[in-house]
């Protein structure tokens, strides 16, 4: 409404103009730059609009006109009329006038009655920004119109500021954006005439209009009148072509929609004036690819870009169709989509995507498979055919067994890469129970089927399944086998008679014992019947016993072709005995020859027996020989002692002889010496190294004298 009040508000302010300078002097161009006009119901052919006036005040020759619409033209008098029956014309008409002498542009606005009302209603409350409609001023000026994108040379002539005050001295001066302040020197004024001109192309999207001040100056400068407003509004040109921003395009309809169903929204942008016919954006598809079923599958609103499908709901069968996917190149144009209006084009694609409208059928009534029998896995897989797409829940198949699989001995599972039905053996089949199996076995999809389809007789299937007999190993009962014994039982003794059984009960086979597994080699079975003798003590304290249970593992062998093994467990848990001796702890000991502390050692016992045969232990010092006793022996607890010095001693080694016993039943008694080392202690420090040589000493004398006895007894 602003850009047609403005364009109003030109047209008075030019009849203002025209009034006020009649006897002042020629102004090259359109006497009234700005017109409107009342929209009829159409433009009727040779139906003359309107009529122009132009001067170049010169003769007006060789003058030219022409129409931004070319449904229209201006005759040689200045008629505006249209070439032929147009209802619609835009919002708005551009005429460019062009002689010899001068060129001009005058606008034209095609309003209905309601905005031609507005428009003077606007203009007349606006009087406190045209003074010169209250008071007189000496200087007059309408908006200058001026086309973007002019062809030069520059400066270049757009329109006058004339003045009252004429006189020597009086100079025009032109002041605001684009004039003296950023960006300068667009618009010049020629100060002494107040010619207007312009120094380069102008662009309207970079700017739709210049605010500038005139002024009239004395010599010195010094403002006479004014400042008064000069609007220079920028007159757009079809420089921009639409552009589609939002890309890539892609939309998706159901197969079977029916004619008329919304796919998507494709819209372009025009960089042009919004308010004329170059941003009016008509739309329409050059080309469909592929061209099948229909070359016209989809229309495009040409105003608002909505794609819509315009076949039948059958021809729109994803499964009949050459492919799934469209490409559509749309076409943007401006000036309404008349034939000289710039475009853009852009591609949509559309998918059809696939419903449930195909049922999955075996490919055959009835599938055969053969499995050995104790054998698990994959034994066939079945094949279906659905026509749905592959990458939806309507082509992936689900399969069930619906009948036959009462030992729950088979599994199906859909293979993902092929739809197929996998069928497992989980279970292992036995020859001997059954020989044959028959199962019945539907498929059906992921997503529903659509209300008017239904699963039929092709979507179930039977599967025969022959089981082969194999010669299967011999089978222990029980396995493991337990049994308990106590260690050191005599040799040969009987441990177990074990046994097994053939599950091949149709082939009477006979069957072999022997010994896979026995660590410590104390057993020994008969081949015959089964029977586990000891060839060796048990010993519950070996390290092949771990738990006291002794492991060992036999095999029955059928006379199968061929053979057939199967493998058994004994588990023989071992009762302890009272047959080790406790032992003693520790066997050295070093003490201070200072005998601060006469409490020289604290020992233990320990014994591999299970209690009773354990602990409490009794400990005891043999004979002391020599006319003192120098130690003692205390008991501290069950399985503790300690020896307790009674004097001091000299620096040498002592062999103390201690007996252990335990509690079993007969008790088991360890004769043993504890070694004593009695050693020099100086600042804290223990230096045993004497004692060390003085015995390696007196076993030197020893072996001696041991080696000159022998020698006396060999003479005599």
């Amino acid at each position: 409404m602003q850009h047609k009040t403005q364009l109003a508000l030109s047209f008075l302010l030019s009849q203002v103009l025209l009034l006020a300078c009649a006897d002042l002097e020629c102004v090259p161009g359109f006497q009234q730059k700005a017109f409107y006009i009342e929209e009829p119901f159409q433009f009727t052919e040779d139906q003359p609009v309107l009529k122009l006036k132009f001067d170049d005040c010169k003769g007006n020759n060789k003058l030219t006109f022409e129409v931004s619409n070319p449904d229209f033209k201006v005759e040689h008098d200045g008629t505006l009329v249209a070439l032929k029956h147009i209802p619609e014309a835009g919002r708005t008409l551009f005429v460019h006038a062009q002689s010899e002498h001068a060129e001009d542009l005058a606008e034209i606005l095609i309003i209905d009655k309601k905005e031609k009302h507005g428009a003077l209603k606007e203009i007349l409350k606006i009087e406190n920004n045209l003074g010169f409609l209250r008071q007189k001023r000496a200087i007059l000026s309408s908006p200058v119109l001026v086309p973007e994108n002019q062809r030069g040379p520059f400066p270049k002539y757009i329109g006058k500021v004339v003045s009252r005050s004429v006189g020597e001295g009086v100079r025009f001066r032109l002041s605001g954006k684009g004039a003296d302040e950023d960006p300068k020197g667009i618009f010049k004024i020629n100060e002494i005439t107040g010619d207007i001109s312009v120094t380069q192309v102008l662009d309207r999207e970079a700017a739709a209009s210049y605010e500038l001040e005139v002024e009239i100056t004395d010599v010195n400068g010094k403002i006479i009148d004014g400042p008064v407003r000069l609007e220079v509004l920028v007159i757009d040109q079809n420089d921009n072509k639409p552009l589609f921003k939002d890309g890539p395009y892609v939309g998706h309809v159901m197969e079977g929609s029916p004619t008329g169903t919304t796919v998507m929204r494709i819209t372009a942008v025009d960089g042009d004036d919004a308010n004329t016919d170059n941003a009016l954006i008509r739309y329409d598809i050059l080309k469909q690819t592929p061209d099948k079923p229909s070359p016209n599958m989809f229309f495009i609103d040409p105003e608002k870009g909505d794609i819509v499908t315009v076949v039948s709901s059958a021809l729109l069968d994803r499964e009949t169709m050459e492919t799934p996917q469209y490409e559509l190149v749309i076409e943007a144009k401006d000036l309404g989509g008349h034939d000289v209006g710039l475009s853009g084009t852009a591609t949509a694609t559309i998918v059809i995507d696939d419903k449930n409208d195909h049922a999955p059928e075996f490919t055959k009534k009835e599938f055969l498979a053969t499995v050995k029998e104790g054998i698990t896995g994959v034994i066939v897989n079945l094949t279906i055919r659905d026509q749905d797409d592959p990458a939806t829940g309507a082509w992936r198949a689900v399969y069930t067994i619906i009948n036959g699989n009462a030992g729950q001995s088979f599994e199906i599972h859909t293979n993902p890469q092929n739809n197929e039905g996998m069928l497992s053996v989980v279970k292992p089949l036995d020859y001997e129970i059954s020989a044959f199996h028959r199962l019945m076995i539907k498929v059906e999809n992921e997503d529903p089927l659509v209300p008017d389809i239904v699963y039929g007789p092709s979507s179930t299937a039977t599967v025969q399944i022959t089981v082969e007999d194999v010669n299967e190993g011999p089978v222990f009962h029980p396995n493991p086998m337990r049994v308990t014994k106590l260690e050191n039982i005599p040799i040969g003794s009987k441990v177990l008679t074990v046994n097994a059984t053939d599950p091949d009960t149709l082939q009477h086979q006979t069957i072999r014992y022997s010994i896979y597994k026995d660590p410590a080699g104390w057993l020994e079975i008969s081949p015959t019947n089964g029977t586990i003798i000891t060839t060796a003590p048990l010993d519950r304290e070996s390290v092949y016993v771990q738990n006291d249970t002794y492991t060992a593992l036999f095999l029955a062998i059928d006379n199968g072709h061929p053979p057939a093994t199967g493998t058994g467990t004994l588990y023989i848990t071992l009762g302890d005995v009272n047959d080790n001796v406790p032992s003693l702890y520790p066997t050295l000991a070093k003490v201070c020859d200072d005998g601060k502390d006469l409490r020289i050692v604290v020992l233990g016992a320990t014994d591999k027996d299970l209690p009773p045969n354990t602990d409490p232990f009794t400990f005891e010092l043999s004979k002391q020989t020599g006319p003192e006793k120098m130690w003692r022996l205390a008991t501290l607890n069950d399985t503790h002692a300690q020896i307790i010095l009674l004097q001091n001693l000299q620096k040498a080694n002592y062999n103390i002889p201690i007996s252990v016993t335990d509690s079993g039943n007969p008790p088991l008694t360890n004769n043993t010496e504890l070694k004593l080392q009695v050693c020099a202690c100086r600042k804290s420090k223990m230096d045993c190294s004497a004692t060390d040589a003085l015995h390696i000493s007196m076993t030197l004398i020893f072996l001696s004298l041991f080696s000159l006895l022998c020698k006396s007894f060999s003479v005599l």
